[in-house]
């Protein structure tokens, strides 16, 4: 086994290498002696073919390329390709059963960490909670890098070239569907039949309720701080599951139904064009089996134009209809004053300055007056009050006065000779 500091040295001096042979790795498992050798010369073209050699000699004393054994075939070192997949986003999309097996295991470590809890073991506690953090790490690298994957099948399906067909072209992606997605949405339903957020939500009650526990107890703050750490880790594993599965779905969810919708397409027009080779075109077309042999291409649609109800009612309405007589306004308007409203306010106030000094302004018009209507009675009550020729007095007695159709109430006005007026108009 080399040393880790000469392998990192020799990593940081051939990455460019390193991340060629990763990517291709996925492909081609193994390299052959003068595939590595003209890489080495295509990265390093200034030195000598010696100096090459030097080079691969290097990189197999460092323990990044392995030789196989009974072959001439080199291999990267298996730490090393997981490390440069993890940094290059070249992940292999991962099993669905590993994923539920470290889902599983969330259970019996929330057992231990419950069981600790009632034993008041601040030891197990510690330990139940660090398997704990160990498996949501896991998880979460493992939804990182299998969203990355899917994300690479369907760039890489989808850039193929279009003469290859359809169902060869979205074969890993269909295998990828069937697989890896639907076993994901059936482990994180939120329903009874999932296990990702049940177990999830039963191990962040524990982290909490162990949190709690250990702060009545009086423990170091850096055992809470650790418990309070990994809740935060599998509040941030149910947000990162949802997001994730969401993600892999409406990546490959179109390209599945393409390829499906496809497949009958395809199937559906070798068989019309069997038909019409051996039927003709007009009896192949007027067969009455096509729309139910042929529902993708072809659909029925009524050709009879019918007038919906509203239609009608519109219409009936159209014949029936009469013009309403409009009125302009100058014949709208109203004839002239009635003469019972008329008032010769000349003679009122030669009576009224007769009549001088008057109690109550109110009572005296509707003496003199009584034929006025209400409305001009008070009109001519406020106008009689503001003129300037006497004084009007307002009473401190609030008092009431039925007229014709209403009931005054009001803080009555005396009227006097002078120009002076303490009074308001009344309300």
């Amino acid at each position: 086994m080399a040393a880790p500091k000469s392998l990192l040295f020799q990593l940081h001096r051939h990455w460019e290498l390193i991340e060629h042979l990763t990517r291709h790795s996925r492909e081609q498992p193994s390299f052959e002696e003068a595939q590595v050798m003209a890489l080495i010369a295509r990265y390093s073209p200034e030195m000598s073919e010696q100096e090459h050699a030097s080079q691969l000699r290097s990189l197999c004393n460092a323990d990044v390329l392995q030789w196989l054994s009974r072959s001439n075939s080199l291999q990267i070192n298996p730490l090393v390709l997981e490390f440069a997949r993890g940094l290059t986003r070249e992940h292999e999309l991962g099993l669905s059963s590993v994923l539920r097996a470290r889902v599983e295991a969330i259970r019996s470590s929330t057992d231990a960490l419950q069981q600790g809890l009632q034993e008041q073991d601040t030891d197990r506690l510690r330990r139940a909670a660090t398997q704990l953090s160990e498996l949501f790490r896991q998880i979460n690298q493992q939804l990182d890098q299998d969203r990355h994957a899917i994300m690479e099948l369907a760039e890489h399906s989808k850039g193929r070239d279009a003469a290859v067909p359809l169902a060869k072209r979205y074969s890993a992606v269909l295998e990828a569907y069937d697989q890896y997605i639907e076993p994901m949405n059936e482990m994180m339903d939120s329903g009874l039949g999932g296990t990702f957020y049940p177990h999830l939500e039963a191990a962040e009650k524990a982290l909490d309720q162990a949190t709690e526990q250990l702060s009545v107890l009086g423990a170091l703050y850096t055992h809470r701080l650790q418990l309070r750490l990994v809740a935060y880790q599998a509040k941030e594993l149910r947000r990162m599951g949802r997001l994730v599965a969401q993600q892999c779905v409406e990546t490959l969810l179109p390209l599945r139904e393409e390829a499906r919708q496809h497949s009958q397409l395809t199937t559906a027009i070798s068989s019309l064009l069997g038909r019409v080779r051996k039927q003709g075109l007009r009896h192949a077309l007027s067969a009455p089996a096509i729309e139910s042999e042929l529902p993708v291409w072809q659909g029925s649609r009524q050709r009879r134009v019918t007038v919906g109800d509203e239609v009608k009612s519109l219409m009936a309405n159209a014949l029936n209809f009469e013009p309403l007589h409009q009125y302009f306004p100058e014949e709208s308007a109203s004839g002239p004053v009635p003469i019972f409203e008329w008032v010769d306010e000349r003679a009122l106030i030669n009576a009224l300055d007769h009549a001088l000094p008057i109690g109550n302004l109110m009572l005296w018009l509707k003496q003199v007056y009584p034929q006025l209507p209400d409305s001009v009675v008070l009109r001519l009550y406020h106008e009689l009050v503001r003129n300037p020729r006497w004084s009007a007095h307002l009473q401190n007695e609030l008092t009431s006065t039925a007229l014709k159709t209403v009931r005054v109430r009001y803080h009555a006005h005396s009227l006097h000779h002078g120009k002076e007026s303490d009074g308001q108009p009344a309300s």
